[in-house]
């Protein structure tokens, strides 16, 4: 439900309105002659184009990360991240906080809907905990990203380190060591690992990581098992992406085992290495450590769904969520089995979460096909180019096998509109522009049967 503001706007509302707001000074800065290196002029359209991929936290880019920006341009660049990542009201409440400025009943709903949190209770404590947890996480990234970086850039490889750091945990996927991603560290296992690591704690959301370290509080306390204790979100949550890790990396290696251009020369050890990465990556961060227009088709078909599903809620990943797919597959066995209720891990999931879930599905996919026929109509790139490109842009994972910067102004400006449209979701969206009113009359009319199937 969308409470209504005295000022007229809703909560989605004013956290589309931030993401939008964010991502045009963004493109005031990134336009500014300080934002880009020597030698380098910016168009208006790629300044755009880089600010909502930073916000989104995408990583499509029409021009290089490397050689475009200053470091105050790739800073400009960095902050966006961060606020994208964590959305700006979460930011702007951080801020609140350590100015010691009370949040009033309006600060702490936004935070409550831009988590779709249950209550107000304890907001205050979990946007400290967010913001605590996301240095945190970012920090320990960076220190052990520059036992490969400084070594091989001096003192430059602690900036590189620091801005990859936050790029992987915000599930961005924009580096600025080279124009390939992460590809010349395909075989470094520090890299791997920390990346892989980054992006997983990002993209499995906030929620799930407070439930787990209550539960471990508890564990310590009582002794009890810990995964019967985790919230029902947080059982569903975990055990998605763990299918969905396995299942990807295990159906990446089976397709790219032969294959040259990506892992077909690697050792055994390097070619499960490779396929685990890419499979955390596809679903949300958008790093590569081979090159995507060298997978085979059976391994792009795998990506799509990957990328659609994406991370989970109140995470910092995008597609549909994991939770959503989850709810939607149960509710079709359900269905399947002739049950009236859906059930999962022992509890009924409600019709009203149901609902949504099909919702999001079908609008996102609807959002995704939209995309891909205008991607098409402005170009002249194969299908499975096409998609690829319209599914990286749609879930924000970013994914791309090197079309984006081939595109002429109208195909940037439809990736643009697909990645705010993938960030916002189609379904707030939708509620943002009066689609779903609170106040309209309710009219029950007659049940019919019908044949369906």
């Amino acid at each position: 439900m969308q409470r209504k503001k005295a000022d007229g706007f809703s909560s989605t509302h004013i956290i589309m309105l931030s993401f939008l707001a964010v991502i045009i000074i963004g493109t005031a800065l990134l336009l500014l002659p300080i934002s880009h290196a020597e030698g380098q002029q910016v168009s208006v359209i790629d300044a755009l184009f880089t600010s909502t991929s930073a916000v989104c936290v995408t990583g499509l880019l029409t021009v290089s990360a490397v050689d475009t920006w200053s470091v105050f341009g790739q800073a400009v660049i960095l902050v966006l991240i961060q606020i994208g990542g964590l959305g700006f009201i979460t930011v702007s409440s951080w801020i609140l906080i350590i100015l010691h400025k009370k949040m009033n009943i309006r600060s702490r709903m936004l935070v409550q809907d831009s988590f779709n949190l249950n209550g107000l209770s304890g907001i205050v404590k979990f946007t400290k905990n967010v913001i605590r947890g996301t240095l945190i996480a970012e920090g320990i990234g960076a220190l052990l990203y520059m036992t490969v970086f400084v070594p091989e850039f001096g003192a430059k490889g602690i900036w590189i380190s620091v801005f990859t750091s936050v790029s992987a945990f915000c599930n961005a996927g924009i580096d600025i060591i080279s124009d390939s991603s992460l590809c010349p560290y395909a075989l470094n296992p520090m890299i791997n690992f920390v990346t892989c690591t980054l992006v997983i704690m990002g993209g499995i959301g906030f929620i799930v990581w407070w439930d787990i370290l209550t539960t471990m509080k508890k564990v310590k306390l009582k002794g009890i098992r810990a995964f019967r204790e985790l919230t029902l979100h947080t059982k569903i949550a975990l055990s998605a992406t763990a299918v969905l890790l396995l299942g990807g990396w295990i159906l990446y290696f089976i397709f790219e085992y032969s294959n040259p251009l990506t892992i077909g020369n690697m050792s055994l050890t390097d070619k499960l290495m490779v396929s685990f990465f890419q499979s955390a990556t596809t679903r949300a961060a958008g790093f590569t450590t081979i090159p995507q227009e060298n997978l085979t088709n059976a391994s792009v078909i795998i990506s799509l769904p990957l990328m659609f599903i994406g991370g989970s809620p109140s995470g910092t990943a995008g597609g549909v969520k994991t939770v959503t797919v989850a709810v939607v597959l149960a509710s079709v066995f359900a269905t399947l089995r002739s049950q009236k209720v859906v059930v999962l891990f022992g509890r009924t999931i409600t019709k009203q979460a149901v609902r949504r879930a099909i919702s999001i599905i079908c609008v996102s996919f609807l959002t995704l096909i939209i995309s891909m026929l205008l991607i098409a109509a402005v170009s002249e790139a194969d299908f499975l180019t096409v998609i690829y490109e319209a599914a990286g842009a749609a879930t924000t994972v970013g994914f791309s096998r090197g079309l984006t910067s081939q595109l002429d102004i109208w195909g940037r400006l439809i990736i643009i509109v697909t990645m705010y449209f993938g960030r916002v979701g189609p379904i707030s969206l939708a509620v943002a522009f009066g689609i779903n009113k609170e106040n309209q009359n309710i009219v029950t009319y007659p049940a019919e049967e019908i044949s369906v199937g």
